[in-house]
């Protein structure tokens, strides 16, 4: 049986539940004057109370609500919904690709896979917000600990505070990815700011390389992943965090304001990968495993977002990413991916699914519905001729809520946790950064290898034959879903250009070039009008 980590509400999660979209980075602290309202110092009195604090930090990854999918948003005027997390991710880094767009109209959605945003979008501001809160919450946790009893502090108490700087970490890691330059607050912020200066993006990076693997990087405080409870952050989730840091370093420190020299740290990338490669030396033979609704099992998941249909429930994570790949009404279409409807809204661009070997490559985990004979739903078509309806565009099948002996799991909300970092991922990064260092070694054609050879692909016979444009294929086929294509796409310099264009970028049909200031999001126009540190990004 899985074991998650429970949300409990309580008197002790109070503290963690007073934030708003912008004094999550404001951390202000009122004493209530009501006697009977009970005080976080009233309850944080055990290790087990701050074992709860904790993980509100790690379930704001994972729900919008301490009192289930339809409660009361723990973030006013964001929707519990479109608003979580992980699904509001989804949008912001595979919606504008090639990896993904959506019939739907709900507010400002359908301008995301066109590219036509603005500082008002609603999702873009949904994301800012759920980051936020999150680094809101890790910073309250951490500045409780610190001042702690005594009597509480100890080997148990750092290591809850290095998991905290952790989950921390990786919502900065977002920020800076989507952002650039963006407020910045941590646990030694004053208590009752105004508002959170503004951090150059090269600075953050910086900030995020010391925080992870400096003198007091919080790493080392970290335990190993054999001796870490599943879902938590382990010693190889810093190592994986890391090296993504210097897999995009050059994109992260270039147009510095300040005119600092872009940082390349491609030797620095490939030893980190390194070490998770010869940690996951060898991948489980079968790729979905990792994408089921037992997939806590899996031996190549670094860290992921859990979700149980019991105990865990919400409208984002894998429930959007299942249901909203499957039409309402198609019985057999549902049953075959483990849910009990679909809400129909998720398609691929034919664009996508052309870099596959359709018969060869067990990835290719995409249907057109025909499969599953279900009365009065019309096949879909390849091409996105129409973005306004779902049968335009194929469907994916990667993420299922079936087990691996094919039974499913809770059919409302899916069992299935959402990877965020898998071993695969270093296999690839670890080929990427020798290949951009001067060419490919012998353990970096052996990782692509691997990777290649569990999807059914011939390996490559030499390194020589490796292009970029292989390097970026394969990380599309082998990642796709898993909230890194954007990302992809901006390094290879393919994201924004008419080098590669897909269904509907650029807001034509033919696709075309966008404007380069699309590499990063507007700060929201909320915040820049709430706090006049703010500068907002260029173009926007």
């Amino acid at each position: 049986m899985k074991r998650i980590t429970t949300i409990i509400v309580s008197a002790v999660m109070a503290v963690a539940m007073t934030f708003s979209t912008t004094s999550c980075v404001n951390d202000l602290d009122v004493t209530p004057i009501d006697p009977n309202i009970t005080l976080p110092e009233d309850v944080l009195n055990s290790i087990e109370a701050y074992q709860q604090l904790l993980a509100k930090c790690y379930s704001s990854l994972a729900v919008s609500s301490s009192e289930g999918p339809g409660g009361e948003a723990d973030i006013s005027g964001v929707d519990g919904g479109y608003g979580q997390y992980m699904r509001a991710l989804f949008c912001l880094q595979e919606l504008p690709t090639d990896e993904a767009s959506t019939c739907w109209n709900d507010a400002t959605i359908r301008d995301l896979h066109p590219m036509r945003w603005t500082t008002s979008d609603i999702f873009v501001a949904a994301v800012f917000s759920r980051m936020y809160f999150t680094i809101g919450q890790c910073n309250e946790f951490i500045r409780r600990a610190a001042s702690a009893a005594d009597s509480l502090k100890g080997e148990e108490m750092d290591y809850m505070v290095a998991q905290a700087r952790a989950v921390r970490a990786l919502a900065y890691y977002h920020a800076i990815d989507l952002f650039g330059n963006v407020p910045f607050a941590t646990e030694a912020n004053s208590v009752g700011a105004t508002g959170p200066d503004q951090i150059l993006r090269y600075d953050l990076y910086e900030w995020l390389v010391n925080e992870i693997a400096g003198e007091n990087g919080f790493r080392e405080g970290l335990r190993p992943a054999s001796a870490t409870e599943y879902g938590r952050c382990s010693r190889e989730f810093a190592t994986m965090l890391l090296a993504k840091l210097y897999l995009n370093a050059e994109v992260f420190t270039s147009d510095d304001p300040q005119g600092r020299p872009v940082i390349s740290a491609w030797v620095e990338c490939a030893e980190e990968s390194k070490t998770i490669v010869e940690s996951y030396s060898t991948l489980p033979a079968d790729y979905q495993s990792n994408f089921r609704a037992d997939n806590h099992l899996s031996n190549e998941i670094i860290f992921a977002v859990q979700s149980d249909g019991t105990n865990i429930q919400s409208y984002g994570i894998t429930t959007f990413l299942i249901k909203g790949s499957v039409p309402s009404g198609a019985p057999n279409w549902s049953s075959a991916l483990g849910v009990d409807d679909g809400w129909g809204g998720l398609v691929v661009t034919p664009q996508f699914l052309d870099l596959f070997d359709e018969d060869a490559d067990s990835r290719f985990l995409f249907t057109d519905g025909a499969e599953f004979n279900d009365k009065d739903i019309d096949p879909h078509t390849r091409s996105i001729e129409d973005m306004t309806l779902f049968t335009y565009g194929w469907c994916t099948k990667k993420y299922t809520n079936l087990r691996s002996d094919g039974t499913p799991a809770t059919l409302t909300f899916p069992d299935t946790d959402l990877p965020v970092f898998r071993a695969a991922d270093a296999y690839l990064m670890l080929t990427e950064a020798q290949f951009r260092n001067g060419g490919i070694l012998s353990d970096g054609l052996a990782s692509i290898n691997a990777v290649r050879e569990r999807a059914g692909l011939e390996p490559y016979s030499g390194a020589g034959e490796i292009t970029e444009r292989d390097i970026i294929d394969e990380r599309g086929r082998e990642l796709y879903w898993e909230c890194m294509r954007r990302q992809d796409l901006i390094r290879f310099g393919l994201f924004t250009t008419d080098e590669y264009v897909w269904d509907w970028k650029g807001d034509t049909f033919a696709g075309s070039a966008v404007e380069e200031h699309r590499n990063l999001y507007p700060i929201p126009s909320t915040e820049i009008n709430s706090n006049d540190k703010l500068d907002q990004n260029p173009g926007y």
